[in-house]
């Protein structure tokens, strides 16, 4: 293209947003005006009462506060072709409770499930709620969830390989775990949602091993590619 026509070619007016494209702006929600406001006040409350809030949790707020705000760091992108620039700004990847985070983590986590790691075979999920008196204790104890977990996984595992006939040496089950840690009020509520094979792999000597389903009558079945094409919901 000679210099005068790449001169007058369409350009796009810097930071315009492209169609369908809303920024994050997390100081226009209620949740950060609430954290924002009151915040600082409560902290300071929890230490004159001698019950300061762990370094965690400090840590998380003041994470959130800083996420997707352009004052803490953005990165800058232009386009190549219309030369239009936007301001992206920087996320803090935490794991508390901002809901563009637990979104995107949510959205990026069923892919890989779906895309990456689940085989295109028949899955159950199971979910696992535990006593009261229980969650606490496993909240705070990340060992004592992981033995309660393994349990759980043996026996289930194990009511497979017993209705297929099957020992552990001659039939291999597989699952995912995710524990979630609160209830819908947003109460701490420890349970377990497992996603089991709906069957064994069977070893075969010599060849790959062969996957065996349990009878359809008696479970309720979904694959990974269901959720993609729109079937769960």
């Amino acid at each position: 293209m000679h210099a005068a026509a790449w001169a007058q070619r369409p350009r796009a007016p810097p930071f315009i947003d492209p169609s369908g494209f809303a920024r994050h702006r997390p100081g226009n929600t209620l949740l950060y005006q609430l954290v924002e406001q009151h915040y600082q006040d409560f902290r300071e409350l929890r230490a004159r009462e001698g019950r300061s809030l762990p370094d965690y949790v400090q840590e998380e707020f003041d994470a959130y506060l800083k996420c997707g705000r352009l004052e803490e760091g953005f990165l800058r992108v232009r386009c190549e072709g219309c030369h239009a620039e936007k301001l992206v700004a920087f996320s803090r990847k935490k794991r508390g409770f901002c809901p563009s985070g637990g979104e995107r983590r949510m959205a990026e986590t069923a892919a890989l499930l779906a895309d990456e790691v689940l085989p295109e075979l028949p899955l159950r999920q199971w979910v696992l709620s535990l006593p009261f008196a229980l969650l606490f204790l496993l909240a705070t104890d990340p060992d004592l969830l992981t033995l309660v977990l393994r349990t759980v996984y043996r026996a289930i595992s194990g009511f497979l390989l017993q209705k297929a006939g099957r020992t552990r040496a001659t039939g291999h089950p597989g699952a995912v775990t995710l524990i979630q840690r609160f209830g819908s009020a947003l109460n701490l509520y420890i349970h377990f949602h497992m996603i089991f094979l709906a069957g064994l792999y069977l070893p075969v000597e010599g060849a790959p091993p062969v996957f065996r389903a349990r009878a359809r009558s008696l479970w309720c079945f979904w694959r990974p590619s269901d959720r993609r094409r729109g079937r769960l919901p």
